[in-house]
């Protein structure tokens, strides 16, 4: 369990050109803070609170005066709060219920002052099938610049006491290969949303790769990512297009463990 996380991340190699103009390289870099609060603790429901902030840019790596400079200029801000609640159906069974509230944009923009609220909520039912496997099938809710409705399937499976795979779609697969008790490997895809009031439109990234995971402490630990980041969807000022928007992807993220007693 994760309870205070601090992530940084750098994709380097990005390129994007204007019309008539010679192409340039940019590398993308954000910071991802974010911090769970319990609110309640009870034997059959749990509920949780989790602010974050995010800050972006794109670091302009090629000299020259050209539209496409603007881009270095953009001071890309996310911030708000992500809830999660447990409900104990039965011995075997819980209802996960998820909502995120949001806002982001571009600071540096005239219309900062207009930026809209995001929503996203998802409500999954878990079964405990056995020991070693989870299942679970819910559906998730998401207002940015329009509605969309995505069916969310969850589901855990141990293979044995070291290894397993993770599922929770449309997000994350990831193998986990347990190293010892405070080291983990994964082999992962998981997608990165980011959305920011620029042009009404969102980012998505896909990352593929491996990251892994250490417990230095009994509450701290880090987590290692490098892999490959291909970009679904990407929205720029006109006039402006991207040469290249995909390609190698490093994070280094830090986090505290929250105390047994709320982890309980």
């Amino acid at each position: 369990m994760k309870w205070i996380t601090v992530t940084a991340t750098h994709a380097p190699g990005r390129v994007n050109q204007s019309l008539h103009s010679q192409s340039k390289t940019y590398t993308q870099e954000d910071v991802y803070v974010r911090a769970w609060i319990p609110v309640v603790i009870k034997p059959k429901f749990a509920l949780a609170i989790g602010p974050h902030y995010r800050s972006e840019q794109l670091e302009l790596k090629t000299a020259g005066h050209d539209v496409a400079n603007q881009l270095s200029n953009w001071q890309l801000r996310s911030w708000g709060v992500d809830m999660k609640s447990m409900t104990k159906l039965n011995q075997n069974s819980w209802l996960i219920n998820t909502a995120s509230v949001s806002k982001s944009g571009n600071l540096n923009s005239p219309s900062q002052t207009i930026i809209p609220f995001s929503y996203t909520f998802s409500s999954t039912n878990l079964l405990k099938k056995s020991v070693d496997e989870e299942i679970g099938f819910g559906l998730m809710m998401n207002q940015t610049n329009k509605l969309m409705l995505l069916p969310v399937f969850v589901s855990n499976y141990n293979f044995s006491d070291r290894s397993g795979i993770e599922i929770s779609l449309p997000h994350k697969i990831a193998w986990r290969q347990n190293l010892s008790k405070t080291d983990i490997l994964y082999l992962k895809n998981e997608a990165a949303t980011r959305t920011y009031f620029i042009r009404e439109d969102r980012g998505v990234d896909v990352d593929v790769g491996v990251a892994y995971n250490k417990q230095l402490r009994r509450f701290v630990g880090f987590e290692i990512f490098a892999g490959y980041r291909q970009n679904i969807s990407y929205s720029l000022p006109e006039n402006i297009t991207a040469v290249k928007n995909s390609g190698w992807a490093a994070s280094f993220e830090i986090y505290v463990r929250p105390p047994q007693c709320l982890g309980r």
